[in-house]
């Protein structure tokens, strides 16, 4: 059986490995839209989501090159496997953060409990910035079909993560 991989590039794991690194660009992409372009100020525990994100895109990019040069079969399945590991860990930081946003679980103490503005006045300006503290790890900002960010989140690198499973277990041509 020809699977998708062999099909659209001629190279097993090529296009698990670019769909892995798309999909986690689009995914931490859009939080950083809803930063910068949105507003929302992440909390401590949004910044720390990101991180397998973060970690995963070059892995898959390098799984993706290795197929691409004809490397070994065995290094890409590697290398895309420990992307679908990042994606459990992600989804597992993910669900904690939900747990704290819904108060089953107390949240780490370094999440603040407020946000802050800056001043204006350059003067005191170093001074402010040590005492601005991001958002708490325990209000969601938005909800979305009852989940926050974090929640999908959750479900984002469980996608992820079965794509990159799959990805690995599936037989070549």
């Amino acid at each position: 059986m020809v699977s998708a991989n062999t099909v659209i590039s001629g190279k097993p794991g090529f296009a698990t490995a670019l769909l892995l690194a798309a999909g986690m660009a689009v995914t931490v992409g859009s939080a950083l839209g809803f930063e910068h372009i949105g507003g929302y100020i992440p909390c401590a525990l949004c910044l720390l989501q990101r991180q397998p994100y973060y970690y995963g895109i070059p892995v898959a990019l390098l799984a993706a090159l290795n197929a691409a040069l004809g490397g070994p079969a065995w290094l890409t399945r590697l290398l895309i496997a420990l992307v679908g590991v990042m994606m459990i860990v992600g989804a597992g930081l993910g669900v904690y953060h939900s747990g704290v946003e819904w108060h089953f679980w107390e949240g780490p103490a370094t999440c603040a409990t407020s946000a802050n503005g800056v001043t204006q006045d350059a003067g005191n300006l170093l001074d402010d910035l040590n005492k601005v503290k991001g958002p708490s790890c325990t209000e969601a900002s938005l909800r979305v079909l009852g989940l926050s960010f974090a929640g999908w989140n959750v479900i984002a690198s469980l996608i992820l993560a079965t794509i990159a499973f799959r990805g690995v277990a599936t037989r070549r041509a």
